[in-house]
């Protein structure tokens, strides 16, 4: 829904089986990004890539009349906390992304990248998206604030599968942290839980700014194909706990971090 220059596309394409036969779709708003993204296609052999111009929030150009194409995975990295994202979208038709007591605020378009993507997936499709972290706790429940009505109604529709909170510094442009929220239409019937990762820690100093390594990438990858609980790194959150923390999905309330605390053998001090 944000391709940019379509780099992300281009890697989870090569995460495909060679024999597969793939599409590839894409809407960018930015008319010399979406140039580069062709561009960038064409470099590597993908004529038949389908990338549009266009702002995806307001006219979503991937469609059949009033209803979106749906597609089997979708990746994004869009910007984050979009103002006034909302020109024409709902006038315009809202192609069932939002309701109308859930719709994300003009401050943060965050919510409504998010909800465009489920909108858009197949009923066994899978999504990631980056989304700034406040995503995961902004709003009340009880007040009735849009991103906190919204987080509650994905949590109880057990559409999210996971949740990897990443470090800080670590996108150009913003300094803020980040998480990656993965869907799941497929498996949400069956679902126990959301499957949290705390990656905030993996990372290296580059220069100004902080750069995974493999070895955190891959530690990563294999918590999450393990799905398994290891302490002060990841963990299933059964949905009833996060019911109880009135649907607020900070990683911290779940997640022990690590204590950074020196401990002092006082016996050891006062007697040698």
């Amino acid at each position: 829904p944000a391709c940019g220059s379509g780099s992300l596309l281009l890697r989870a394409l090569n995460e495909t089986a060679r024999d597969t036969v793939v599409g590839i779709y894409g809407q960018e708003k930015d008319l010399a990004t979406i140039n580069m993204a062709r561009m960038n296609m064409i470099l590597h052999g993908l004529y038949y890539a389908d990338l549009k111009h266009g702002d995806t929030l307001n006219s979503p150009l991937h469609k059949t009349g009033f209803t979106l194409d749906t597609f089997d995975y979708i990746v994004a990295n869009p910007p984050f906390s979009l103002k006034k994202w909302m020109k024409s979208a709902l006038p315009n038709g809202q192609f069932k992304r939002w309701t109308a007591n859930a719709v994300p605020p003009q401050s943060k378009g965050d919510y409504a990248f998010l909800l465009h993507i489920l909108e858009s997936l197949k009923s066994n499709g899978k999504g990631a998206v980056i989304l700034p972290h406040g995503v995961l706790f902004r709003g009340n429940v009880e007040k009735g604030e849009a991103e906190a009505v919204i987080r509650k109604s994905l949590v109880e529709k057990k559409v999210i599968k996971g949740i990897i909170g990443l470090p800080a510094n670590l996108f150009f442009g913003t300094g803020i942290p980040a998480c990656i929220i993965i869907l799941d239409k497929e498996h949400a019937k069956e679902s126990k839980g959301i499957f949290m990762i705390d990656a905030k820690d993996g990372f290296v100093k580059d220069g100004s700014k902080n750069r995974l390594r493999e070895q955190d990438i891959q530690r990563i990858f294999d918590a999450w194909e393990s799905q398994d609980n290891i302490p002060h790194y990841s963990r299933l959150v059964p949905y009833s706990e996060i019911q109880k923390n009135e649907f607020n999905l900070n990683i911290p309330r779940y997640i022990q971090p690590k204590s950074t605390e020196i401990q002092q053998d006082l016996f050891a001090h006062l007697h040698g």
